[in-house]
């Protein structure tokens, strides 16, 4: 395993993240592991290196952060590990149980403790913005959140470029805490991030931690024309095929191509690729199969040479913006 510093920060990260959506309640999602099935994942997470973990209070309605907690409890230490989680979307029916007012997130960041069963999490992420919400008070509320030691950082999540230089502009204003994280939609699929967000966290000592780094499948190989795949989540997800198009297949064919000329997986290239983008910190992978994990943490050891970089990159085709809904 490799590890790097999150942005400018002094936090130490592995450069693979377990995300942990994919583990709580099949009820939520069916493409969902439960408990029994998702527990394997994290032991061998840990086995393999990785100690960072990325969740969100909206997983599987509060059972994604539970599995995560009693699983760490178990099989690691809390004090090694970078725990992650999100703010923002409802956990409940009330006016007061979504967004970014001081009141939700007060009250959310004290549930996702106790589903961990943790005094603090490492990275408190906001999952997008809130427009109903004036900057200001978004922003004192996680500066308290970070003062009262309930977290030790703060990110953001998929927003457009000038509305995280806002929230930067209002945190250095009044002296709150900054964000450390961007947690945003970047793959060989998916590249607009390239335009305006991934300069601007570089020039401000921003990580970038992508989510979604397999397009959902699709440079794994395992989508065909239609957006159609043979997992139960391809069949499934309509989310997927809201983000990518039919023209997004020859990226992914020439991702299976190289790998098969490396004799490996179209993971681990598409993986290999997204990793050598500069400022880019830790892909958030998914894993259903325990194999996810070791094709994962394999990337690290592909380094593609820039003619494979050109192959892979030539057929890409700007996309409208998707992924900040």
């Amino acid at each position: 395993m490799q590890y790097t510093s999150l942005g400018r920060s002094g936090l130490k990260i592995s450069r693979i993240c377990l995300g942990m959506m994919s583990y709580g309640s099949s009820k939520w999602r069916p493409w969902v592991l439960d408990e029994e099935n998702a527990r394997p994942f994290v032991r061998r997470a840990l086995e393999l290196g990785i100690t960072f973990f990325d969740t969100a209070n909206m997983y599987s309605e509060g059972m994604s952060e539970e599995v995560l907690g009693r699983a760490i409890r178990d099989f690691g230490k809390r004090e090694d590990l970078v725990i992650a989680t999100k703010v923002f979307y409802p956990m409940g029916k009330g006016p007061n149980d979504c967004g970014l007012s001081r009141k939700h997130i007060l009250g959310a960041i004290d549930a996702s403790l106790r589903r961990l069963g943790t005094d603090y999490v490492d990275l408190y992420q906001i999952h997008r913005c809130d427009q109903d919400t004036p900057i200001e008070e978004t922003m004192e509320a996680l500066n308290d959140v970070v003062r009262s030691g309930k977290a030790r950082y703060i990110g953001a999540s998929s927003m457009y470029a000038w509305q995280l230089a806002k929230k930067l502009g209002v945190s250095d204003r009044r002296g709150f805490a900054r964000f450390v994280s961007m947690q945003n939609h970047y793959n060989l699929a998916y590249r607009e991030e390239e335009r305006e967000m991934l300069p601007l966290c570089r020039e401000e000592g921003i990580g970038v931690i992508p989510w979604s780094p397999l397009a959902r499948g699709l440079l794994a190989g395992k989508r065909r024309e239609g957006q159609a795949g043979d997992s139960v989540r391809a069949k499934s997800d309509s989310y997927s095929r809201q983000l990518y198009i039919d023209d997004d297949l020859e990226v992914a064919r020439r991702v299976v191509e190289t790998g098969r000329k490396r004799g490996i997986s179209p993971a681990r290239i598409a993986l290999a690729w997204l990793l050598s983008r500069p400022g880019v910190a830790a892909p958030i992978i998914g894993a259903t199969r325990l194999e996810h994990l070791e094709d994962s943490v394999g990337s690290l050891d592909v380094t593609l040479s820039e003619e494979e970089v050109r192959f892979l990159e030539e057929p890409y085709i700007p996309h409208v913006v998707r992924g900040i809904e």
